[in-house]
């Protein structure tokens, strides 16, 4: 007992050490911070942009040296040559640039995940340190080669085994907010975490066996291996839900990294407000492949050659604009394949070109350049000219030209006579009707058969290009005089001296640029994806590198894929891999193997999993005597399930999880019944000690204790949204139901 009690005082002034240097670096970064900004808005422009574009720098290393106060040093390797390795959060070098702490991303951290007994990786010992605050209250050591440590105190041996501090992280309360997993990484799941950039890589998983959370450390990885190639480019993160979005938003700056952008498909186009819903039945077919097939018809019929001649006339002569002048230009304008409305400054070029021809022809003279100016645009101006190329070649918004599909019948049964006729009755709506998730795939893809006028862009382009490599010429020769080299790459320096007013983050620049490309993207629950989602989402990374996570067993959106394969060959060929899962760490192994039970009855391609763990009770089941005790008896369930939680470590959570038409019957019983304060709603909901969703609403989240409703209910409507539902409890499944059970129900419960 003494000498474990010693190797707990060791550590402990480790980590004091540790946390030392932590709040001297902190220090150092506001002071000079203080520094820059005592400086303020003086000098001149370049001066200024010197300032500001420091003081972000601080500003970004303070939050960074902020964010991973928790669990800062969270494991030590002993290695073969005597060494000692601290694993944590970030890196931490001494005053002598001595490591102190080795990054979680670092290889030389590595073993800390993947060394075995078998493949040792010259680890004698690996060390786990448990800490609360900065305190540290235990020890427990995996031992991978004992006679490494002949001679070493029994008690610094003692302890758990390798699994305890996994275990100890599984059993721990839900908050509200996931948790990163960071000093429990497995080795298959290290193996994913760490795979190369390049290409698409899958990471199929069934419920419980962490694909979430390897796909966040992945993204911190990458921006750590690969921060040059990632860094100016982004991250990009798209999620299920709002809800989703807020419950893993501490994850990626707990591990060190502030600049992922985190947003769902629905909020991918930048001004786009999506404000309504689609029923399945017309969100599958908006999804449909065929609908990029629609669109690209529907702009094309907006180029239309007039079916007679047209005179005009300007300033007492005539002109006349015919059909073949108009099929001679548009045939020019459609020569280099441009959008829709860059094509179409070609169009109008060529056409006024044309018509003043006619003109000069009429004068009789030869008309110097400055006087041809003059008459083209004369002809621009002249309103009847202007509305008849409009009526040839329309300039369009990607708003107008989608509704237009909705509301038009006429323009939607010529862009897609593949529709049946149904189909496009579920398409039609009022006009003015809310944008819709399923809407935002369609109107990227019309921005981007669309286009704007470029010329000025292109223009711009050009100046900006030249001023850049100036500027990225004169960021490093500042970064080497200020000693501030290995701090940030000149190029981002220079992406700062160039903003002007508030410096926008990648982030915040990526979120108002519909043409904005990733270096890499995530996509959490991506079996949700439709056809015209990936499509949308493939623009924004041309590499295609991407990791794609999620199972599809658990899809519940018509239009979502059934089969990787089937979904992702026809947009990423053979571009892509996959990794898989094999591990439930969230589910215990009775509720576990229930769930994957009545999943092979409904005939849903579940994965193999095995269990971590068996929780005593983990699966209970209530029958009411009639549909009208339903509400009540799950309000029951929930009462119960937070006397459970209430003495759990760190806070406990509950959801009931019932369909879409006993949502606002349950919480009205449970205000009624007094669980009003533990009742959580909106997207804040998940901080509550109770909340209560649909299926949909919990995907990708978890609980403590779940109390599910009716399953046969929820299984009529989906199989995949049962299979979700069941598999949301770290600790027990409260079942509570009227109709029979379904089928592969186990019988013994």
């Amino acid at each position: 007992m003494a000498g474990h009690e010693a190797e707990l005082r060791s550590e402990q002034e480790r980590v004091d050490a540790l946390y030392a240097r932590l709040d001297a670096l902190r220090a150092h970064q506001r002071e000079r911070l203080r520094e820059v900004r005592l400086g303020g808005p003086s000098g001149s422009p370049q001066n200024r942009s010197e300032r500001d574009a420091f003081a972000t720098l601080y500003e970004d290393r303070v939050a960074q040296l902020e964010a991973v106060e928790d669990r800062l040093a969270f494991g030590r390797l002993d290695l073969e040559d005597g060494t000692q390795r601290y694993i944590g959060r970030i890196g931490l070098t001494d005053e002598q640039q001595t490591t102190m702490l080795t990054d979680w991303r670092a290889p030389a951290a590595q073993a800390f995940y993947r060394a075995t007994a078998a493949h040792r990786d010259d680890v004698v010992r690996r060390r786990h340190l448990v800490t609360r605050g900065r305190s540290v209250t235990g020890i427990e050591d995996e031992v991978l080669d004992l006679a490494a440590l002949d001679g070493a105190d029994d008690a610094a041996l003692s302890g758990l085994t390798g699994e305890g501090a996994l275990l100890a992280a599984l059993a721990a309360g839900r908050t509200g907010r996931m948790g990163d997993i960071v000093a429990t990484i497995q080795a298959e799941q290290d193996a994913i975490i760490r795979s190369d950039l390049a290409g698409a890589l899958v990471v199929q998983g069934g419920p419980g066996t962490g694909k979430t959370a390897v796909a966040l450390h992945r993204a911190a990885y990458l921006l750590y291996a690969h921060r040059r190639v990632l860094e100016r480019s982004g991250v990009l993160l798209i999620g299920p839900s709002a809800v989703f979005l807020r419950y893993i938003d501490q994850v990626l700056p707990s591990l060190g990294e502030t600049g992922v952008v985190t947003t769902t498909i629905a909020d991918l186009y930048p001004g786009i407000e999506v404000r309504g819903d689609d029923e399945e039945a017309v969100a599958e077919v908006k999804g449909r492949a065929l609908m990029a097939g629609v669109v690209a018809r529907a702009v094309r019929q907006r180029q239309r050659v007039p079916a007679e001649a047209q005179e005009v006339k300007v300033e007492g002569r005539v002109v006349v604009i015919t059909p073949r002048d108009v099929a001679d230009a548009m045939a020019r304008a459609r020569r280099n394949h441009r959008p829709h409305n860059v094509a179409r400054v070609t169009f109008v070029r060529e056409m006024l070109a044309k018509l003043a021809d006619q003109y000069v022809e009429q004068l009789g003279y030869p008309v110097p350049a400055d006087e041809r100016g003059e008459i083209l645009e004369e002809l621009r101006t002249t309103r009847e000219i202007r509305i008849a190329l409009n009526l040839a070649w329309m300039p369009l918004t990607p708003q107008r030209l989608v509704e237009d599909l909705y509301t038009k019948p006429h323009r939607l049964a010529a862009a897609a006579s593949e529709l049946s006729r149904r189909d496009r009755a579920l398409l039609a709506r009022e006009p003015g009707a809310p944008w819709t998730a399923a809407d935002v795939p369609l109107l990227d893809e019309a921005a981007e058969l669309l286009g704007e006028d470029d010329q000025a862009a292109r223009a711009q382009a050009r100046a900006d290009a030249e001023r850049r490599t100036a500027e990225v010429d004169y960021a490093r020769r500042v970064l080497q005089s200020s000693g501030n080299a290995g701090l940030v790459s000149a190029e981002l320096l220079a992406d700062r001296f160039a903003s002007s007013g508030p410096r926008l983050t990648t982030a915040e620049r990526a979120a108002a640029d519909r043409t904005w490309t990733y270096g890499h993207v995530v996509v959490d629950e991506a079996q949700e994806l439709s056809a015209m989602a990936w499509r949308m989402l493939l623009r924004r990374v041309p590499t295609r590198s991407m990791t794609i996570v999620g199972d599809v067993a658990q899809t519940t959106a018509r239009a979502g894929a059934r089969s990787w394969r089937g979904m992702l060959d026809p947009v990423l060929r053979s571009s892509w891999r996959m990794s898989e899962l094999t591990v439930n760490y969230r589910t215990p192994a009775a509720v576990a193997d229930a769930a994957q039970s009545v999943a092979r009855a409904a005939e849903l391609p579940v994965s193999t999993l095995r269990s971590a763990r068996e929780v005593p009770g983990a699966l209970a089941v209530t029958r009411v005597g009639s549909p009208d005790d339903l509400v009540q008896g799950v309000v029951r369930g929930a009462a119960t399930a937070l006397g459970e939680v209430d003495d759990v470590a760190d806070g406990g959570r509950v959801a009931v999880v019932v369909p879409q038409r006993l949502v606002e019957p349950v919480r009205a019983a449970a205000r009624a019944a007094g669980l009003g304060e533990a009742l959580g709603s909106g997207t804040a909901a998940l901080d509550a000690p109770l909340v209560v969703l649909t299926p949909r609403q919990a995907k990708g989240l978890e609980f403590d204790v779940v109390v599910l409703a009716e399953p046969a209910e929820v299984l009529a409507a989906s199989a995949g949204d049962l299979y979700v539902a069941m598999t949301r409890p770290t600790r027990r499944l409260g079942v509570v139901h009227h109709e029979p059970l379904p089928e592969g129900w186990p019988t013994s419960v």
